[in-house]
């Protein structure tokens, strides 16, 4: 028999009282929803549900109006469960929920039950926590993550561009005046940084003493001039403590649309420039082949570490004759490295890896060590001292970071030379980068009898007061100076001015790059004292070196 009217109403509250007790036993928001006719009815809800502001009548729900066709599509799909997020209310005050949709039985496709796991104290924390994360204490601008996440976010990546601005000599300010005047500095370059930018460009620092720049741009000529702007700002004294510092910087620039594949690259390119913009003192844009360059250079460190691991390295000896004589005085001892696969490395390349990767080190004590035993062979083979000298080179990074004197005494103890065999060539610039320390090493190594020799000497920053007071005995005049001299009368004014100086001071002089005979023959009638070139010979492995001043040979010379 059908139910009547009264009673079906019986059931439906008795069915709503006992899901509303089920309801009351979940500690969650929670609700039973019925569809009829297309419309929603709240058919029972719990305590936390009314207290959360939800709305227990379907037609003011914010819930209804705006998951109400999300609940319609789960009811008319095959699913039982959906779960998702929700944020309701605006920007200042929202609450962050996790929406459960479930159907209470399989075969009532007209109603669900709904719950809300309240986690906004959660999102609240991971956001305040990613700020701080993104933002730079010091400047309250972003960070490199922040600023990596701005140009994740940018709508159109390849309209915009990158600048890295790397500030000149702040680590000799930050230790001279101390951190607190650093810090001074870096938040008052900030603030003048912001005040060239567009209203639209974005800033942050992305390193210790490096800013980024965010711009969007409709011709790239407009980030060469928002980095002259930064650059003229930057000119004005800052005032520190009781000084006035200069400030200058080096801008690389980097282009969205040239990293299409990695948005956060851009900023990798704009710090590659600025290591080319610190050596032309102008704005530069990062070039394809510049990180090719650097992975190549990060490759041969690695090949190049294990090859000084392994000893499998050599030196080259290139003779040094003496000019009125022609016989030889001295071979300079010259680093060749070729790798596994059978590659020879330019020195140009290798040594300037090495030195950047402080791997001169011990690439330099391996060539004083190498040198001394060479040295020590060719006594043996010619029946005592074969009368000949080696000279080493040592780099401005080795003099710096290695204590040299030890080393070469260590080198002569072991091959039984006294110190007058050895010539150790130091250039200009190792002089000029720490004079003090630089001048304790001359002093101790010339204890030790070592003859001391300025290389490629008027090329870079010449002191006379350096020759005046450093233990310099040789000068060794740049083959810049010496090829196709015949030719040109500054060089051999040069030249002449070179011999004149090292005459006064009681010096003697190597000039390099001899190549003829006739150069061999003026530079000796001008009174240089030794030649060393292509003439002589190129650089050649140690026993063809010997076999230059083998008695063997010196008799066939002298026979002929």
């Amino acid at each position: 028999m059908a139910s009547t009217a009264p009673e079906a109403l019986a059931q439906h509250i008795v069915a709503t009282e006992l899901v509303a007790r089920a309801l009351e036993l979940i500690p969650i928001p929670s609700a039973h929803l019925v569809v009829i006719a297309g419309r929603f009815e709240l058919f029972a809800m719990n305590r936390a549900y009314r207290l959360a502001g939800l709305g227990v009548v379907a037609e003011r729900s914010p819930m209804i109006a705006d998951l109400g066709p999300r609940i319609l599509a789960f009811l008319e799909s095959t699913q039982l469960r959906s779960d998702f997020d929700w944020v309701l209310g605006d920007a200042i005050d929202c609450r962050h929920y996790r929406v459960t949709i479930a159907r209470s039985f399989a075969a009532f496709r007209d109603r669900c039950t709904i719950s809300f796991i309240d986690h906004t104290s959660q999102v609240q924390t991971e956001r305040s926590l990613r700020r701080e994360m993104t933002t730079d204490s010091l400047t309250g601008l972003a960070n490199r993550e922040g600023f990596a996440d701005l140009i994740e976010d940018m709508a159109d990546h390849a309209s915009g561009a990158v600048l890295a601005i790397d500030l000149d000599r702040f680590g000799r300010l930050n230790s001279c005046l101390g951190s607190l005047a650093g810090d001074e500095l870096l938040i008052t370059v900030a603030r003048r940084i912001k005040g060239a930018l567009r209203a639209r460009d974005t800033l942050a620092r992305i390193g210790g003493d490096q800013f980024g720049i965010l711009m969007t741009i409709d011709d790239r000529e407009e980030a060469h001039a928002l980095a002259d702007r930064i650059q003229r700002t930057l000119t004005t004294p800052f005032r520190l403590t009781d000084y006035e510092i200069s400030v200058e910087c080096s801008v690389g620039i980097a282009y969205g649309a040239d990293t299409p594949d990695d948005k956060v690259e851009v900023i990798r390119h704009a710090q590659f420039a600025v290591k080319r913009a610190k050596v032309s003192g102008r704005a530069e844009t990062y070039q394809t082949q510049d990180f090719a360059i650097a992975r190549a250079q990060f490759g041969m460190e690695t090949m190049l570490r294990r090859a000084i691991e392994d000893r499998r390295l050599r030196l080259a000896y290139q003779p040094i004759c003496d000019l009125a004589t022609g016989r030889i005085v001295s071979f300079e001892a010259l680093a060749r490295w070729t790798d596994d696969e059978g590659w020879a490395h330019s020195p140009t390349d290798f040594i300037a890896v090495a030195e950047e990767s402080g791997l001169i080190v011990p690439l330099g004590r391996w060539a004083i060590e190498e040198a001394a035993q060479t040295l020590a062979r060719w006594d043996s083979a010619y029946g005592g001292p074969c009368g000949v000298k080696l000279a080493v080179n040592l780099s401005a990074i080795q003099l710096q970071r290695d204590a040299i004197a030890p080393v070469v005494e260590a080198a002569l103890a072991s091959t039984g030379l006294s110190g007058d065999r050895f010539t150790l060539e130091l250039t200009e610039s190792a002089i000029v980068t720490d004079p003090d320390r630089i001048a304790g090493t001359m002093h101790a190594l010339k204890a030790l009898g070592t003859t001391l020799a300025m290389d490629d000497f008027g090329t870079g920053y010449s002191n006379l007061a350096y020759l005046q007071k450093l233990p310099i005995d040789v000068l060794k005049i740049d083959r810049s100076f010496v090829t196709g001299m015949l030719a040109d009368r500054d060089k051999v004014s040069i030249v002449r001015a070179i011999l004149s100086l090292a005459q006064a001071l009681g010096m003697k002089t190597t000039a390099e790059g001899v190549e003829t005979n006739e150069l061999a023959q003026t530079l000796a009638a001008l009174g240089c004292t030794f030649g060393q070139g292509y003439f002589y010979a190129r650089p050649l492995e140690a026993d063809a070196a010997y076999a230059m001043i083998a008695p063997a040979t010196m008799q066939e010379m002298v026979s002929a």
